[in-house]
C-alpha cells in the first residue's frame, strides 16, 4: 500500500478557485486522496507556476477574481499540455464550447459531487499522463478491501461488486476517514446536502442494505457502529 500511495503523492495539482471556503474545501478533498496540491490566492501568475512547480493537472476556475479563467488556459497552453479542468458555476454550453476551444481537458459545473471531482481528475490523469501509471489513482483500499470510485464498485479477493451512487458515496467518506467515526449527521449532510424532508431512516436504510451487500461479497464486520458517535470502517 506504501507504494500505491507514494505513485499518487507524485501528482501535483494547481487549484485555481478565488471563492476561499471552496477552495479550501477543495483542497482538503484532494489531500485527502493523496495529491499534493498548490492553492494560490492570487492568479495573474498561474501560468508561470503551472511550469515552475511541474505541475500534473490544473483546476481552473472561469470567474477569477480580476481575470479569467480562460485567457489563463491560453497563456498555459502557449507552453505546455498539462491537463486542465474548469469550474464554473456557469451552465451555458458556449462556456463549455469555449473552455474546450481553449485547451480544456473537461469542464466541471458547481456545484459538484466531491466523489465525482475526484473520479474525473483520475479519468483525465489518465488519458494524459505519460510517465506515470495512473490505473489506482481513484482507488482507495482498508483492509484488503478496495473502493473503485470512478467504476462504482468495490474489488476483494478477486471479485467485483457493484454499488449505487449512494453506497459508494458512503464508502467514500468512510475511507477517507478510516479510523475516524464519523457522525450521522456529517454522512447525511455529505449525501444529500441536509435536504430536510428526508427521514432519519433514509440513512440506516442504506447502511443496512450496504451492509447486506458486503457479507454477499464475503465481507463481514467491515463497518462498525457506535451509538451516538456514528459509523467507521
Amino acid at each position: 500500500m506504501c507504494c500505491k500511495e507514494e505513485e499518487i503523492m507524485a501528482y501535483k495539482i494547481l487549484l485555481a478557485e478565488d471563492d476561499e471556503p471552496l477552495r479550501n474545501e477543495l483542497k482538503i478533498l484532494l489531500e485527502n486522496a493523496l495529491y499534493q496540491v498548490a492553492a494560490p490566492d492570487t492568479f495573474h501568475r498561474i501560468p508561470q507556476a503551472v511550469l515552475s512547480e511541474k505541475t500534473d493537472l490544473v483546476l481552473l476556475d472561469i470567474n477569477l477574481r480580476d481575470c479569467s479563467g480562460f485567457d489563463i488556459c491560453t497563456e498555459i497552453r502557449k507552453n505546455t499540455d498539462v491537463p486542465v479542468i474548469f469550474l464554473t458555476a456557469r451552465t451555458d454550453t458556449a462556456d463549455e464550447l469555449a473552455g474546450m476551444l481553449r485547451g480544456a481537458d473537461d469542464y466541471i459545473t458547481k456545484p459538484f459531487d466531491p466523489a465525482i471531482v475526484l473520479a474525473r481528475i483520475s479519468a483525465v490523469l489518465k488519458r494524459t499522463a505519460k510517465n506515470i501509471d495512473t490505473e489506482d489513482a481513484s482507488r482507495v483500499s482498508r483492509k484488503d478491501v478496495t473502493l473503485d470510485i470512478a467504476a462504482c464498485r468495490l474489488l476483494f479477493k478477486g471479485q467485483t461488486t457493484d454499488l449505487t451512487k449512494t453506497e459508494m458515496k458512503i464508502l467514500h467518506l468512510l475511507f477517507l476517514h478510516a479510523d475516524t467515526f464519523v457522525a450521522r449527521e456529517d454522512l447525511i449532510e455529505y449525501l444529500w446536502e441536509n435536504r430536510i424532508f428526508l427521514d432519519d431512516n433514509t440513512l440506516s436504510v442504506h447502511i443496512t442494505r450496504l451492509r447486506e451487500k458486503l457479507k454477499e461479497a464475503g465481507i463481514y464486520d467491515f463497518i462498525e457502529t457506535k451509538r451516538g458517535m456514528g459509523y467507521r470502517i
